[in-house]
């Protein structure tokens, strides 16, 4: 995973429930381009990936979610090609799997809130569903066990948004 996924994970660690490191099996990361066809390169390095931790039967809604999350980042929170001051990619995708818990994560250069921007209790912009657009935390919501984020801090700048899915429970 390198320098930026170890950095990345601990203060992530510190926003989810508690998870025994000895449990840990497995994590994967890749680097997304900041153009909309990341998002279907996000889904196949999911398919691939749960593939190889034999998961592939929460594909379905792992895969919902990543693409929501990929896609809310590179719409809301990746600057303009002649705005971004690094050359590293703007967008990551983390995937973390423990024994009994898989996590997606996606980091992106903005430390605005997902959702509303202001940093408070998101609310869903259409909570039926109808909207042609504003849909995704909702998403995220409804397809994950719980979700959330925050800003990074140190050399790395910008936030981490999460999913968490449960393993293992019928």
């Amino acid at each position: 995973m390198g320098m930026n996924g170890s950095t990345m994970l601990e203060p992530l660690r510190q926003g989810l429930p508690p998870i025994d490191p000895a449990a840990a099996s497995s994590s994967a990361s890749c680097a997304l381009p900041a153009h909309y066809e990341a998002v279907r390169g996000a889904r196949q390095f999911t398919k691939s990936t749960l593939g190889q931790w034999e998961l592939t039967d929460r594909f379905d809604d792992v895969a919902l979610v990543v693409s929501e999350l990929v896609t809310n980042a590179l719409r809301h929170a990746v600057p303009a090609e002649g705005q971004r001051e690094t050359h590293q990619p703007p967008v990551r995708l983390h995937l973390m799997h423990w024994t009994s818990r898989l996590v997606c994560a996606v980091r992106d250069p903005s430390q605005e809130s997902p959702g509303d921007g202001d940093g408070d209790d998101i609310e869903f912009p259409d909570p039926c569903g109808a909207a042609e657009s504003g849909r995704g935390l909702f998403l995220v919501d409804s397809f994950s066990d719980s979700w959330g984020w925050h800003p990074l801090a140190g050399a790395l700048q910008g936030k981490v948004v999460w999913a968490l899915f449960r393993l293992g429970q019928t």
